[in-house]
């Protein structure tokens, strides 16, 4: 390792490999602002990075095995080149579940920090230059973190994340979260807004608001009083040059009459949501710790289509939870078809350590996981495929803010969060653009250019 007192002597390059969900990209975000001042500057290329850090995720299958296997390829990296010395840290909820077995397992490895103590990469990276290796950071105070992180931010594009609720208190039986992020903390609203402004100053038109319950927000206002997600996104709304909204991820249970009505009622929200409900069996829910039925789900789904008509919904799905039934799984594929997703994501259902489903006694067969897991999909393939076809002939507004494969191709968003590509129109990068709808496929949708809506501002 380098024996370099002073991080801040000299340009160091950062490379973040990030696993797992939205909220992840936005940590990974908010640590190169946290290690700018230092003289960090990302790279693509960990060959490059004086730094690597894994931010880690743990909702999915062998997420521990994941890392381990790219620590590996760290550790290859590091002993290659030994004339520039590498630190290797983990971070994120598979850090905040296994803590010192990294450091055990992988002594290799410099820092061990979890989702909430990312702010402390500074000081940890300062013992670490010093030869005092090992570092681990597992602290659960979500406000420290945020009252610590840097005002000034890496500018994310036209697209931008901005966290406003993390942690969670409804302990699904199946699910880590709420002991690898927490309990639920909402920023406070002056806070949220004043980030906004930030993110709207340096080009963004777009946000989305995070959270592990984002409609779980209650975030203290100017007022004093506590505002829910419903009015935080009102008042959002009214930021000049934001031209869209949107939120993830959502729980039934906090669904609540004001949230349903702003989709209605605020042009700037997409009519987008996704909202997870794991299984369309009330056994089966009731096994998972839900507190919802599937009949005050689909009322739920009714009273947002009736303000929102043209509204997409998008959801999670669980398949061979302990005890689930073929009776369980029908209810699950009925629930399916009387909604029709734009789309969805499904998953078999594997133990995760700590959890209680994970140690009940009657798990299902990996082959009965299997059959019904390519049946649910087979029908949400249908089912996105249909949405994406129904689109075929409409004029949509699409923000290009990537780059495709094919040159001079651009890759998009429509309002229903669908991929939308065009050839031959780099020069729309960053731009909002009419399109014209010609030919729909599963994962994508593609048109004809009708005309810009308006010159975006480049971001600062």
């Amino acid at each position: 390792m380098s024996t370099d007192p002073d991080p801040k002597t000299a340009s160091r390059k950062l490379y973040i490999k990030t696993y797992g969900c939205q909220m992840n990209v936005y940590d990974s975000t908010r640590m190169a602002d946290v290690l700018a001042p230092l003289g960090y500057r990302t790279t693509d290329e960990p060959s490059e990075a004086d730094l690597v850090i894994l931010n880690t995720c743990h909702i999915r299958e062998k997420a521990e095995d994941k890392v381990f296997s790219d620590l590996g390829r760290m550790r290859k990296e590091q002993m290659q080149r030994p004339e520039k010395p590498l630190l290797i840290a983990v971070g994120g909820c598979v850090a905040q579940a296994a803590g010192e077995e990294i450091i055990h397992r992988a002594p290799y490895v410099d820092m061990v920090f979890g989702p909430q103590s990312y702010h402390k990469l500074p000081e940890m990276i300062t013992k670490a230059i010093r030869g005092q290796g090992g570092q681990v950071e597992l602290d659960f105070e979500a406000n420290a973190k945020f009252d610590a992180l840097p005002e000034e931010s890496i500018p994310q594009g036209k697209s931008a994340f901005l966290a406003v609720q993390e942690g969670c208190d409804k302990f699904c039986t199946f699910c880590v979260v709420p002991y690898t992020r927490g309990k639920e903390y909402s920023r406070s609203v002056d806070e949220l807004i004043t980030e906004a402004h930030r993110l709207v100053d340096q080009g963004s038109i777009e946000i989305t608001l995070l959270g592990q319950n984002v409609n779980a927000y209650h975030g203290t206002g100017p007022d004093g009083k506590d505002w829910n997600l419903a009015r935080l996104i009102s008042r959002i709304a009214k930021i000049n040059g934001l031209e869209r909204i949107r939120y993830t991820t959502s729980h039934p249970r906090d669904m609540d009459e004001d949230l349903i009505s702003v989709h209605g009622d605020e042009p700037k929200l997409m009519p987008y949501l996704h909202l997870p409900i794991q299984s369309g069996s009330d056994r089966i829910l009731k096994l998972m710790n839900r507190k919802h039925s599937s009949d005050a789900y689909l009322d739920t789904i009714d009273r947002l289509r009736r303000v929102r008509p043209d509204i997409a919904l998008s959801s999670d799905f669980i398949v061979g939870f302990p005890g689930e039934t073929d009776k369980d799984f029908s209810d699950t594929l009925r629930l399916v078809e009387s909604v029709g997703y734009a789309q969805a994501y499904s998953f078999k259902y594997s133990p995760r350590p700590g959890t209680p489903a994970a140690t009940e006694e009657v798990q299902i067969d990996e082959s009965v996981k299997d059959d019904r897991l390519q049946q649910l999909q087979a029908l949400l393939v249908r089912q996105q495929t249909a949405f994406n076809q129904s689109s075929v002939g409409k004029t949509l507004p699409v923000l290009f803010d990537r780059e495709g494969k094919i040159p001079g191709q651009v890759l998009g968003k429509s309002p229903y969060l669908q991929s939308v590509h065009v050839r031959d129109a780099a020069h729309l990068m960053n731009h909002l653009v009419e399109v014209e709808i010609t030919d729909a496929f599963q994962n994508s949708i593609t048109g004809i250019i009708k005309g810009k809506i308006r010159d975006l501002p480049k971001a600062a």
